[in-house]
């Protein structure tokens, strides 16, 4: 463990590198479905996080997806027109309104969940699992930037 201790410059650049092919290859695999619908990465990213934070109001998603309101207006629009997600008024707060994936957008996302779901969980699998729960410590790290 001492040997990470002292990363050579080289070493973080490669750790770079394959991040972001990890990166790359993850998100091409569903790209053809996507595509069915003239749908992009920023529409995944949308999918994604209504998906795992039901009723999510627009003020949150534009927080956790680290756009401004104008670029994610877009991609709200295409997902509501094309009846993925639906905008419920909140009920304490009628300014608000809470974003969920509707009937079509789940079984849309369900479609591109498992074209990503083969890649990582073969690679889960053929690791062991005090790998993984240090490489998800470190996705971690790098996310909250420590």
């Amino acid at each position: 463990m001492k040997d990470l201790l002292y990363l050579k410059d080289e070493q973080i650049k490669e750790f770079i590198q394959l991040l972001y092919y990890a990166y790359r290859e993850t998100f091409s695999d569903p790209r053809e479905v996507l595509s069915k619908k003239f749908f992009g990465p920023a529409h995944l990213r949308a999918l994604n996080l209504i998906e795992r934070n039901p009723g999510i109001n627009l003020g949150e998603l534009i927080y956790k997806l680290k756009v401004t309101k104008q670029s994610l207006n877009r991609v709200l629009r295409d997902l509501i027109k094309s009846k993925m997600i639906k905008q419920v008024q909140d009920e304490t707060d009628t300014r608000k309104k809470n974003l969920y994936l509707d009937k079509e957008g789940k079984t849309f996302f369900e479609v591109v969940y498992n074209t990503q779901k083969k890649r990582i969980f073969n690679a889960l699998k053929n690791s062991n699992s005090d790998s993984v729960i240090k490489f998800k410590e470190v996705l971690k790290k790098i996310i909250d930037g420590k």
